[in-house]
């Protein structure tokens, strides 16, 4: 028995050595990328409540997946496909500093150049930024303005022309120091739109389309929703959930914004303005777009952002924007992104050149943490990063955001004072930026009207002494908002400043910049 004994010991010592020891149970195995995008994508749709996705991913030179989830329309019910559009709202920032590298390298501006030299007639309302502003700052968010300062110039959609909004610049409230921070501003880059125009010598999205499109074969894509032709119904829907439900919300995937987020763009068309980065601005075709020096200015850390000790914990140190990207580290790589949000539907890209990968993501509803799901599931499989559950941390968060703005309420104010008669406070008001606001009394209730502005149309809900809210015709803009009268002593109104109500209120919402001049 000892002898068999042995035997068997020494066999089974053999066979660890030399690798045939009895096969342990097989372990699961892993997902590709293709099918834990694909995944993470079917899981979102219902997680979040969201209508329809579109993904596209690529890695090492190939696509490794562009497809549709879902569907593109609450209405149609028709199906999200490679080939739908989606507003793609502020990625058309990295297509802007695009643009501007093939106008640098053409040798028709330099990016320092300030802008002045280029557009006379620009003109902030602080002579030292004004005369001292460039290209690069155009394109950095470091300018002085505040945060979205300005966009009720262009939000929701207004009747102003590109050339009006520029010059309404001239009268927008300078909040900060000149390269002091980092304050995203969108009209900057409606300004970059204008000297692309200027210095090319044909429309930004003219330039645009012939100089990146065009060679990139992004045939789909467009600048400009009124320029989608109009026999392609394949044009997702922005969708708004409220009160438990999904409202359909049809916009023009802002058109006003420009150089600043007006493209409208398919996943298939996607995976070829990847590819192209992620070859050092050449096209799968192989023809030279921008150089690698160039896409190096624009993923170069301009303007620095703070970072949390919780974002030093998953690995980012440090992070900033460049030119229309932001850029950090990210356990060990640097990672390219931009997001875009319109009013119901959002998009996110994400590159890591190091690992030849990058994915963008769009949705028709406004739940950004689906779309944070489905990168960060893929970069497990691309980086090596720990192990989470995405689509569940993130849906819960999204859950208890809606619910927070189920239950938000203005608070009751005690004893509240009384309201002038309502005609003290009717007229024509002017905002040296904005324009006109006209209030008027109508079926004894107070009715405003941003002239400028289809969607802002309200009526006035007193609240406490001369100070009132706005209740907005449409409430899925979630940006109800104070105003407050201010009275003199012979209970005349010579102004009123605004405020919105809410503290998630897009910041394009920016009502305190405003000052309304009674005329």
């Amino acid at each position: 028995m000892k002898g068999l004994t042995k035997i068997l010991c020494l066999t089974a010592a053999v066979s660890a050595l030399i690798g045939c020891s009895e096969k342990p149970a097989p372990e699961t195995a892993q997902p590709s990328l293709e099918q834990k995008i694909r995944q993470t994508a079917e899981q979102s749709l219902q997680a979040f409540n969201i209508p329809g996705l579109a993904v596209v991913a690529v890695k090492d030179g190939e696509v490794v997946l562009a497809e549709g989830f879902g569907i593109r329309d609450i209405e149609s019910q028709q199906p999200v496909t490679p080939t739908t559009l989606f507003g793609i709202a502020s990625h058309t920032k990295a297509m802007t500093a695009a643009a501007m590298a093939t106008l640098v390298e053409q040798g028709k501006l330099n990016w320092d150049d300030n802008v002045i030299q280029h557009l006379p007639e620009f003109k902030l309302s602080d002579p030292y930024i004004t005369r001292e502003l460039t290209i690069r700052d155009l394109l950095s968010h470091r300018s002085g303005l505040g945060l979205g300062a300005g966009d009720l110039m262009i939000w929701p959609n207004t009747d102003k022309s590109t050339d009006e909004v520029i010059a309404g610049l001239a009268n927008v409230p300078i909040e900060h120091g000149f390269r002091e921070r980092f304050d995203y501003n969108n009209l900057m880059f409606v300004t970059a739109g204008k000297v692309i125009a200027e210095v090319s010598g044909m429309p930004y999205h003219q330039y645009v389309e012939q100089t990146l499109f065009e060679p990139m074969q992004m045939d789909e894509s467009t600048i400009g929703f009124s320029r989608i032709d109009a026999g392609n119904d394949n044009v997702a829907v922005g969708t708004i959930e409220m009160n438990g439900e999904l409202h359909r919300f049809p916009l023009d995937f802002l058109e006003d914004f420009a150089a600043a987020g007006a493209t409208a763009a398919s996943v298939d068309d996607m995976s070829r303005w990847l590819l192209t980065l992620l070859n050092e601005g050449k096209t799968p075709t192989g023809q030279t777009l921008f150089s690698e020096d160039s896409l190096h200015d624009m993923w170069q850390l301009v303007t620095p952002l703070p970072v949390s000790a919780k974002a030093a914990e998953q690995g980012t140190y440090f992070r900033g924007y460049g030119l229309g990207w932001f850029v950090k580290d990210y356990y060990g790589v640097k990672h390219v992104s931009h997001s875009g949000g319109i009013l119901g539907m959002l998009s996110f890209t994400t590159v890591i050149p190091e690992k030849e990968f990058a994915i963008t993501v769009m949705s028709n509803q406004q739940a950004f943490g689906a779309l944070t799901a489905v990168v960060e599931e893929s970069l497990e499989l691309v980086l090596g990063t720990p192990d989470k559950d995405w689509v569940a941390n993130e849906s819960k968060k999204y859950h208890e955001f809606i619910q927070k703005k189920a239950e938000f309420t203005v608070d009751d104010v005690e004893d509240p004072q009384p309201a002038l008669p309502l005609s003290h406070y009717a007229g024509r008001y002017n905002d040296a930026w904005y324009g006109d606001v006209v209030i008027s009394e109508q079926d004894n209730a107070l009715r405003i009207d941003f002239t400028h502005t289809d969607m802002l149309k309200g009526t006035l809900e007193h609240y406490n002494g001369n100070t009132f809210i706005v209740r907005w015709d449409e409430p899925l803009l979630e940006a109800d908002a104070f105003i407050d009268f201010d009275v003199n002593r012979d209970n005349q109104i010579k102004t009123a400043t605004m405020e919105a109500v809410a503290d998630f209120t897009d910041f394009s919402f920016d009502f305190h910049n405003l000052t309304l001049q009674k005329q």
